[in-house]
């Protein structure tokens, strides 16, 4: 099913309900053109940074269009933000979830069978649900999307099993067209997403850059974490940020040495009461001075535009999942930080993992990733031009990473003294 838009005069309809309903005047990069293909029934993959305004490219043809969208969204915390926003804005929109009372679900699917809504928010989990099923037989959706949709494969850097059974669920909707949204899909991952979740059908493909011109990146060996972490955050005293560590035990050791420092540090990961991760959260997202040190737990759904810098204590074990976690950082679009410490050695033990323990079919997939976070570790060249050239992106050099800063002040240097030698 389809919605056409007709154009009088010069006036787009397209471009005024995006006003009329959102208050931007124009749209981001890639949104309009995903946000037409949709509209025209086509099924689209859609790669667009974090910050990108993905949620947009499904919420507007959701309100313009007929029938309802089924949003498959990875967290409850994430859900329940886009309905803030979008209740804000005076749309309904519902959700299905866990969390809610038998009563708050049945009011959600009153609502949509009503079409008081057009909007549904439901977890991957939720799918098996037969209460589900009979729902959306009676309300045969138009639209299903798939947010996160690097989830579904295994090369992604947040896999959820659940997320695998989405493409025989789409299948089992008559007539219901697809949108998938990331903000990073390597190749890897882009063809599990094609085969797992469209199937034979063929989605048009839209990337939109994983450039982001306000973001400076900077990677340096580890050497002391402790000292490299707290001069870095010092240098940033008052600032919002994002520390990530990769367990546990270090994230509640470097949120206390913050502390100590005199810094409004807060930790968050899995082992933590729900209710204490919770409330850290809520101070994180109220705050504009707060340093939340985390595991890769807290990820997902962080939708705060002023967070300042992102400071990864250990790299993840992808480009993919790095781009993902520092695209947290200046979604505002003001200049924004990502820093990293890196360990050689740490790199080296990975790879000796890989070769003992890796299934021989996906070793070379594995050792190809492992090698270009390797490559952007030792670049010699722009940082940022490394990065993008992994999803494929050419660049010019950014001119403001750490490289490219090095290779200007070397320059200047060269320069001076040239000046000197000729006087």
């Amino acid at each position: 099913m389809s919605c056409t838009l007709t154009v009088a005069d010069d006036i787009d309809p397209l471009n005024t309900a995006l006003d009329r309903h959102f208050g931007h005047a124009a749209f981001r990069p890639g949104q309009e053109e995903i946000v037409r293909a949709v509209m025209a029934g086509r099924d689209v993959l859609a790669l667009l940074p974090t910050g990108g305004g993905k949620s947009l490219c499904y919420q507007l043809p959701a309100l313009l269009g007929e029938g309802a969208t089924i949003v498959v969204s990875p967290l409850i915390a994430l859900m329940s933000d886009q309905l803030r926003q979008l209740q804000a804005r005076g749309i309904a929109a519902v959700s299905i979830n866990s969390a809610n009372s038998q009563a708050e679900n049945a009011g959600a699917a009153a609502m949509l069978t009503q079409g008081r809504a057009k909007l549904l928010y439901v977890a991957p989990e939720r799918l098996a649900s037969p209460m589900l099923h009979a729902l959306l037989a009676a309300v045969r959706p138009s639209l299903l999307v798939v947010d996160e949709a690097h989830c579904i494969s295994e090369w992604g850097h947040d896999f959820r099993p659940d997320y695998l059974g989405i493409g025989a669920f789409a299948g089992s909707l008559p007539g219901v067209r697809l949108l998938a949204l990331t903000a990073t899909a390597d190749t890897f991952t882009r063809a599990d997403i094609l085969r797992h979740l469209f199937g034979g059908r063929e989605p048009l493909v839209i990337a939109r850059g994983y450039s982001r011109p306000n973001l400076r990146l900077s990677l340096q060996r580890r050497s002391s974490p402790e000292r490299q972490i707290a001069r870095f955050v010092a240098a940033r005293r008052g600032q919002c940020g994002i520390v990530y560590a990769g367990s546990r035990r270090r994230v509640e050791h470097y949120a206390a040495l913050l502390k100590r420092e005199g810094h409004h540090a807060l930790p968050y990961h899995a082992g933590l009461a729900h209710m204490e991760r919770r409330a850290n959260q809520e101070v994180f997202r109220a705050r504009a001075d707060v340093v939340m040190v985390a595991t890769i737990a807290f990820g997902l759904g962080i939708d705060k535009p002023d967070v300042r810098f992102v400071l990864h204590a250990d790299l993840p074990q992808s480009i993919e999942a790095f781009a993902q976690e520092i695209g947290r950082a200046g979604r505002d679009g003001l200049p924004a930080e990502a820093h990293a410490l890196f360990d050689p050695a740490r790199m080296e033990t990975r790879r000796a993992e890989l070769l003992r323990d890796a299934p021989e079919a996906t070793l070379p997939a594995r050792l190809a990733r492992l090698d270009a976070l390797a490559g952007l570790c030792r670049a010699r060249n722009c940082r940022q031009q490394r990065l993008l050239a992994y999803f494929g992106e050419a660049a010019a050099p950014c001119g403001k990473c750490d490289r490219c800063t090095a290779v200007a002040r070397q320059i200047k240097w060269h320069r001076a003294t040239d000046q000197m030698a000729s006087n």
